[in-house]
Parts: C-alpha cells; sequence; structure tokens
C-alpha cells in the first residue's frame, strides 16, 4: 500500500514538475532581417495595351518580425518593417515613388527533429498600404491606397546557442495595385508587383 502511494505521489510530482518546465518555457522569438525584394511587376493586358511598362525597382530593406509558439510545432508570426519607399518607373524612366507598408501574419508549422537546425513552412496574408500614391510630373498618375493578398513561406533557423541562433526565409507576397490616370480617375490597368522576398537575419528565442 506505501509503495503505490508513493508511485503515486512520485508520478504527480513528476508530472508537475514537467508542466511547470513547459509553463516556464519562453514562447516568444524575435528576428531581424535584411530582406531583398525582387518585384515580379507583371501587368494586365489593359496596361500592356497602354505602353507604360510600369514597373517597381528591386530593393533591399530592413525587417523584423515577432513569432508566437502555441506549441512547439505551432507559432504565428507577424512581419513588420516601416514605410519603404519604392521606384516606380516606366521603362528605365522615374515616374516617381510611393511609400508601401507591407506587413505579413503567417501560421507556421516548425520542424524540431533536426538538433540545432530549425526549418518551418508558413501560410497567411500580406496587407499593403500605399501612401505619396502620386507619380510623374503633374501627378498624371497614382495607385490605389492598399493591396489584400496571401503570402506563402519557407525558411530555417539555426540556433547557435539556447537563445541565439542565425535565420534563413524566402516569401511571396501577393501584392497588386491599380495605376490611375488621375485626369480621368479610370484605372489604367493593374500591376502585379509580388514579390519574392529573400531574407537572412538573427534570431532571438527568449
Amino acid at each position: 500500500m506505501k509503495t503505490k502511494t508513493i508511485s503515486k505521489l512520485a508520478l504527480g510530482l513528476l508530472a508537475a514538475l514537467s508542466f511547470g518546465a513547459m509553463a516556464q518555457e519562453n514562447p516568444w522569438m524575435v528576428r531581424a532581417r535584411a530582406t531583398h525584394l525582387n518585384w515580379d511587376n507583371k501587368q494586365d493586358a489593359q496596361l500592356a495595351s497602354a505602353n507604360l511598362n510600369v514597373n517597381a525597382k528591386n530593393q533591399t530593406i530592413p525587417e523584423v518580425d515577432i513569432t508566437y509558439f502555441f506549441t512547439k510545432n505551432i507559432a504565428a508570426e507577424l512581419v513588420l518593417t516601416y514605410p519603404q519607399r519604392v521606384d516606380v518607373r516606366s521603362g528605365q524612366t522615374s515616374l516617381g515613388t510611393v511609400t508601401a507598408l507591407p506587413p505579413s501574419l503567417l501560421a507556421q508549422y516548425h520542424f524540431t527533429n533536426f538538433g540545432p537546425l530549425k526549418p518551418y513552412v508558413g501560410a497567411g496574408v500580406n496587407y499593403t498600404r500605399f501612401g505619396s500614391r502620386n507619380l510623374a510630373s503633374g501627378d498624371v498618375y497614382s495607385v490605389e491606397k492598399s493591396s489584400l493578398g496571401y503570402a506563402a513561406q519557407i525558411g530555417a533557423d539555426y540556433m547557435l546557442t539556447k537563445n541565439w541562433g542565425i535565420n534563413l526565409d524566402v516569401k511571396y507576397l501577393q501584392i497588386e495595385t491599380d495605376v490611375i490616370a488621375n485626369a480621368s480617375n479610370a484605372s489604367a490597368g493593374t500591376l502585379k508587383l509580388s514579390p519574392i522576398a529573400a531574407s537572412v537575419g538573427v534570431t532571438y528565442k527568449f
């Protein structure tokens, strides 16, 4: 009888310690990245027929993301940056610049059976807000206010210590905007920016 009681107490203590260890593990992770945006620059038939050849110039931007782990495998990531200046051109001639604020929210699955290497995949949404939207001298053209599309992601962290690691990440962001002829307030066509965003950065796990 005493043996059974001691076994139950031991099992209860072990369960309590295991729960305490899980509770003490911090679910937050942050990363700082340098991200290169390689714009897709596809145009619909209407914009192509206007012979504008509107495109955005590729650029590298700073990025910060915040990740919360619901379990050791399932997480959500919020990708942030400050409003970026995007050079919009017709061929090689600059039409002007717009500002773009493109936060993304992704659900992720993290693989945990490769030691310090932590690969992951993600899918979610991108919302891009455009500011300073008038283009060209005389404000001949502008772009619409915002874009909402899907986002997909693959990447990996390599943990150098329990807390610090390096990160490689590639995302596809669906971003589209109508180019507006201001004189008529009519769409001149749709510019499909949708970049491949390749990133390298530093990971910190709390």
